[in-house]
């Protein structure tokens, strides 16, 4: 009779456990990044009554075997386990609002410590460093001062700092493309212009004159701020009409007290064709001095800043976090995770690479519990626990006729 009674109890136990998670998951409906959690049960142990008796033998007067006797002694909790299915995408228009799509966390500093998250509540903090909500740092990838970015490194934290001055450089090489007119009479000539900045950022504007001398043959000449020219210099095409040599391709002249200016011409990309005179400076190095005016995220997580000079350029990428098993990760409250025995060590690399999602900027990802569901459970658990509540009752009503059996 007294089974009966413990074993009830154990099933109000975990249901009340069951009942705890479907609570905490109803409270967190609406908390970003917020994964849910489930109950399974498992049978806690069975007393045996009677061991299971092989047959004694093929024949027809002789016994088969017996199955063991048991009962059931309760039951417990088996695993609480957290599914980490993606939620979905809330727009926020923050710029710094970040949510993954797929697989990954968020990397952050707690101290000494790396923690994960699902949380891309991101903002600058008084230095420009990207933080969480509670003033954690968002790791990733710092670029060089050229924009040159690397993910082999140690993971940085990420400054962006708006209004830092990017300073001039001087102009070195520029490239020209497009078409010089294969049907042009010898003598046809085309004006065009390139800016160049020296070390000071200051602008000069280079007029450049090509002029047809005969068959696959042209010639380029700049006329210079400092009133020199240079030229004319003779480039030859390639019979289909791409580009074959250049006698020269550098011209140098004295800056506004700021040195000398010396400029390669790039020509590997123009060619002669019949058309259109349509060629230009196409990329040209160096510029004037400017400063950051905004930033953007892109998928992979990289962080692009856009300056007053019209320069981009890259400033660092933001670290995502993987493991074998995700479900194994210890939760500390607060949306965030940390390692454990059991979910694999962290694999750390760029968005999109490595069975790691994509990052979605501008947008937060939202609670996966599903209302529905967890109203089903709750119903479900509410119904188990009256039906243990009910044993408890039935073993009282029978322990008090026992005892009513002395009167």
């Amino acid at each position: 009779m007294m089974r009966s009674l413990f074993s009830a109890v154990s099933g109000l136990r975990t249901h009340q456990t069951r009942m705890d998670v479907i609570g905490n998951n109803i409270a967190n409906v609406n908390t970003p990044g917020y994964k849910s959690s489930r109950v399974t049960f498992q049978e806690l142990f069975s007393q045996t009554l009677r061991g299971a008796g092989s047959p004694s033998g093929a024949s027809e007067t002789e016994r088969g075997g017996t199955n063991p006797m048991q009962v059931g002694l309760g039951v417990s909790i088996a695993s609480i386990d957290t599914i980490h299915t993606p939620g979905n995408l809330q727009p926020t228009s923050r710029p710094t609002d970040l949510a993954i799509e797929g697989n990954g966390f968020f990397v952050v500093r707690d101290g000494e410590t790396l923690a994960y998250t699902r949380v891309g509540n991101f903002s600058l903090d008084g230095d420009g460093i990207l933080v969480d909500s509670e003033g954690r740092k968002v790791m990733g990838w710092r670029s060089s001062s050229d924009g040159t970015l690397s993910t082999d490194g140690e993971l940085d934290t990420l400054r962006i700092v708006i209004g830092e001055e990017m300073g001039a450089q001087a102009t070195t090489r520029t490239e020209w493309i497009k078409n010089l007119d294969a049907e042009a009479a010898t003598g046809d000539s085309k004006t065009t212009s390139v800016t160049v900045y020296d070390v000071q950022g200051k602008a000069y504007s280079i007029q450049v004159d090509f002029v047809k001398t005969g068959t696959n043959q042209w010639t380029w000449q700049a006329y210079l701020p400092d009133g020199t020219t240079t030229g004319p210099h003779l480039i030859t095409f390639n019979e289909d009409g791409s580009f074959l040599s250049v006698v020269e391709d550098t011209f140098s002249f004295a800056s506004d007290g700021a040195g000398t200016v010396t400029v390669t011409m790039d020509f590997s990309k123009l060619t002669q064709v019949a058309g259109h005179m349509t060629v230009e400076a196409g990329v040209t190095d160096g510029w004037p001095a400017g400063t950051l005016e905004s930033f953007s995220f892109d998928s992979n997580g990289v962080i692009t800043g856009f300056y007053s000079n019209g320069r981009i350029q890259v400033l660092g990428q933001v670290a995502v976090a993987n493991f074998r098993n995700p479900s194994g990760l210890l939760k500390t409250g607060k949306n965030l995770y940390i390692e454990s025995n059991n979910s694999g060590r962290v694999d750390l690399g760029a968005a999109g690479t490595g069975g790691r999602g994509t990052i979605a900027p501008s947008a937060l990802e939202m609670s996966n519990v599903d209302l529905a569901e967890e109203f089903t459970q709750m119903i479900i658990t509410q119904r188990g626990f009256q039906a243990n509540s009910r044993v408890i009752t039935v073993s009282d009503e029978l322990l008090q006729e026992l005892v009513n059996l002395k009167r």
